[in-house]
């Protein structure tokens, strides 16, 4: 069912086909110059603005006889238009003032303009327009924000694009109404090429791996299964690029990297999506302790390049990244902030002690997960600024190397930022007796129910048996690390198009 101003604008498109005006015109408009570029250098060369070609959507429009102001706003901000009926249509047909801009133009259509620079005598930059012509015609009008004072004088705002719902679904509409939500996914696009610089500036090698894979691994996650018609097989979308970036380094290259999207049938919340992106790194003859001074430079030159300063604010509190960053060992981090020492209970003490803190367990868990739950209730939330929490139970971790000196545990650390787990890195086991022991208590974990437990990849532990050499290996949350960065308490509003419920399915639900 069409709104009235849907009914309106497509009247008005019937109208400019009719004047024989094509709303939607297929021939290149040749723009030299952006709004961005107009505001911040017109006052130092002005007689670089005479011939300028600039479009944009209308924004708003003022109509005042036969001249009016008007907004254009393009990729790179907003600009004053002023338009005058007899510089626009110098010979005797004024239609395309009077009729085409005053009636059948609405906001939100798309313009092209010719023209040039001057400053009101209020002192506003603005285009004075030559020329004036459709690009394409808007059928949908704009939430776009009306302001009003109210008895106090304070001002309200009004028909804001507010709604987190609608703005995800609608990721379109959001980035024209709300240009604030543009600087969150350039500062992302910034983020992600200064770690790209970064790790290219030390000589790995960028590689990509396969997205649907035989056989999920790589980390402990419920994965999204597929059905290859040709080959007559299933296939799963890869929850992890670990054990094919491990491939490459048995095949001799000293260090590889990729920014991967992973899939992980699991829970959605502020932090979760199922469909995300990570960078993973693995470097020949190095261990997690060497790792983990690569990754706080890192991240310390990424908040640099962002905020041009180390200290990065987030919600309430001030993230200081400069280096080196706090480090506590799992059994320390759980001892600190819970007054229990469990590094010598075996799986029965754990549930029930975890069970006394009102973690929720279930049998399914083994020694690794039931360490992880209580870790993830009563740690995590308390470390803010960036730590480094190290030497993980074995059980808790397959696919990372022994402890050089502490039995029962692996080299491995992550990285906890306001509360949450940013990046995950171990000393990689390279031992392929080990690795094959480790990956078949994995699938005895998986038939106690465990539907994250990892499978059994033969062909990777065959890889192993040519051998790969010590290996220090790193994943860094890319939406996580976002949210970080751009100051957002959600990750959908780092994902241009986050995972919705269908629109109709939830109309089914509300009846």
């Amino acid at each position: 069912m069409l709104s009235e101003q849907e009914l309106v604008r497509r009247e008005a498109l019937k109208k400019l086909e009719e004047l024989g005006i094509n709303p939607y015109p297929s021939e290149e408009f040749k723009i030299n110059a952006d709004t961005e570029d107009i505001l911040e250098n017109y006052p130092k060369r002005k007689t670089d603005y005479k011939d300028i070609s600039i479009a944009g959507r209308l924004m708003s429009r003022r109509i005042m006889g036969k001249a009016s102001f008007a907004e254009l706003q393009d990729s790179k901000g907003r600009i004053q238009l002023y338009v005058n009926r007899d510089e626009i249509c110098p010979d005797e047909d004024k239609t395309m003032y009077n009729t085409v801009f005053k009636k059948l133009m609405d906001i939100g259509d798309l313009i092209g303009i010719r023209g040039y620079v001057f400053t009101t005598q209020v002192g506003e930059i603005s285009i004075h327009v030559t020329e004036l012509r459709l690009l394409s015609k808007s059928l949908k009008p704009l939430p776009i924000v009306k302001q009003s004072k109210d008895e106090s004088g304070e001002i309200k705002e009004h028909d804001s694009f507010s709604d987190s719902e609608q703005r995800y679904r609608q990721r379109y509409v959001d980035l024209v109404v709300n240009p604030e939500v543009r600087d969150v996914f350039k500062k992302r696009s910034i983020m992600i090429q200064a770690i790209r610089n970064f790790l290219l500036d030390k000589g790995y090698l960028e590689v990509e791996t396969p997205v649907l894979q035989p056989l999920y691994g790589g980390a402990a996650a419920k994965p999204f299964k597929t059905h290859h018609n040709t080959l007559d097989m299933d296939l799963y979308l890869r929850i992890a690029n670990e054990l094919y970036l491990k491939r490459l380094i048995v095949g001799g290259y000293d260090g590889v990297f990729e920014f991967a999207k992973d899939f992980r049938n699991e829970g959605m919340s502020r932090f979760h999506n199922p469909e995300f992106t990570q960078v993973e790194l693995y470097v020949a003859y190095k261990d997690y302790t060497w790792m983990m001074e690569l990754t706080e430079s890192m991240i310390e030159r990424v908040a640099n390049e962002l905020h041009g300063d180390a200290k990065v604010k987030v919600g309430d509190h001030e993230i200081d990244f400069q280096t080196p960053w706090t480090r506590m060992t799992m059994y320390e981090s759980i001892e600190k902030y819970t007054g229990i020492d469990i590094s010598d209970m075996d799986e029965d003490q754990l549930r029930a002690e975890a069970k006394k803190m009102q973690v929720e367990v279930d049998d399914s868990m083994g020694r690794g997960k039931l360490i992880d739950e209580i870790f993830g209730e009563r740690v995590e939330a308390e470390l803010i600024q960036p730590t480094f929490i190290t030497d993980y139970p074995i059980e808790m971790s397959p696919l990372a190397k022994r402890h050089r000196d502490k039995e029962g545990l692996v080299e491995r650390f992550e990285v906890i930022v306001n509360g949450k787990e940013l990046c995950n890195a171990f000393s990689e086991l390279n031992d392929p007796l080990d690795q094959r022991a480790r990956f078949e208590e994995q699938v005895a974990l998986g038939k106690r129910g465990d539907e994250e437990a990892m499978t059994l990849d033969e062909d990777f532990l065959r890889s192993l048996e040519y051998g790969m050499p010590p290996t220090a290996g790193l994943g860094v949350g890319i939406d996580r690390l976002a949210m970080i960065m751009t100051d957002q308490s959600s990750i959908q509003d780092v994902l241009f198009f986050p995972q919705m419920k269908p629109e109709a399915n939830k109309n089914q639900e509300e009846e």
